[in-house]
């Protein structure tokens, strides 16, 4: 089947040469690249056309995250669409490889790689990629986690149903919710990791948990996010993070960082959605309550990409 990787970028001057150059090095590669540019003000588009990308333009007035999804895979030539953030970048050559595998079955609508962090990360944020990435794959998930900042859906599922261009955030989430119902099935596909490059100023990471949970609200129907609850949730997660941390030989150096990330998460969360006692407990799990197992890397799915800096 033909793939097509569909690239959501603002700004990615930074960030996207890197991603254009670990596509370029799979074993199997796309069959194109269409890049969704909703206005960048540095050399974004050059770097895109440079390196042989298609660039759809959505202005910054028309941008949802649905919105630019839908003009990127309407845009595109493939029968699988790879949606990735244009500040991602693959570790292996392998990741294309395994995100098809799940597609052998017929009954597979959509599936989610792995994410990691570098040292960019804050270590709260790498903390919540372990937690929400986990080391094993997951075969036919029960519940609709999903990410599209390393993701892969079929063109014929994508037409069907679309991505929300009136959500906030999650079109992911809400996609992954919607086929489900229909039956269809998510995998989540630990052997394709990519490195997730996030750097946010602590307003920033407010506003992207407090957009998620408008989302959340809309597409779960949830009542409010109690401020005992978010209070409750942060503290939880901080001792969790100074265990790992102090067990990591880090906790002096994110002593300061960590609670102020979970406080930027969790008052984002609180201002944005309403929680119910009834919501799925994988996915409330998966999104705030932390892992306290120790997960181990797997460095056998490919080879590591080797990258210009």
């Amino acid at each position: 089947m033909r793939v097509t990787a569909v690239v959501r970028a603002y700004n990615e001057a930074a960030h996207l040469g890197r991603l254009l150059q670990g596509l370029r090095s799979q074993t199997t590669p796309v069959e194109e690249i269409v890049v969704v540019d909703s206005g960048s003000a540095d050399d974004t588009v050059k770097i895109a056309t440079e390196g042989g990308c298609r660039v759809v333009h959505i202005s910054k007035e028309e941008f949802t995250f649905g919105r630019s999804l839908n003009y990127g895979c309407n845009a595109a030539k493939g029968e699988l669409l790879l949606i990735l953030s244009a500040h991602v970048y693959p570790l292996y050559d392998t990741f294309v490889d395994h995100m098809l595998k799940p597609f052998s079955d017929p009954a597979t609508a959509l599936a989610y790689g792995r994410q990691v962090g570098d040292g960019r990360t804050k270590y709260a944020e790498a903390r919540i990629m372990q937690q929400w990435f986990p080391t094993e794959s997951i075969r036919n998930q029960p519940h609709p986690f999903s990410n599209n900042a390393n993701a892969i859906i079929r063109k014929d599922v994508w037409a069907q149903m679309r991505y929300d261009e009136r959500l906030t955030g999650l079109e992911d989430l809400d996609m992954a919710k919607r086929a489900l119902a229909l039956g269809m099935r998510l995998d989540y596909v630990a052997e394709a990791p990519v490195v997730h490059v996030h750097e946010e100023t602590w307003s920033t990471i407010r506003n992207r948990y407090r957009r998620e949970a408008i989302a959340y609200k809309a597409i779960m129907d949830e009542e409010q996010f109690s401020a005992w609850e978010a209070v409750a949730l942060a503290g939880i997660n901080i001792a969790s993070d100074y265990w790992h941390a102090m067990r990591d030989r880090q906790l002096k150096t994110n002593l300061v960082e960590i609670p102020k990330f979970r406080a930027a998460q969790f008052l984002g969360a609180a201002e944005g959605f309403r929680t119910d006692p009834g919501m799925s407990q994988g996915l409330r799990r998966r999104f705030y309550y932390p892992d306290l197992a120790r997960l181990s890397p797997n460095d056998a799915i490919g080879n590591r990409i080797d990258y210009d800096d």
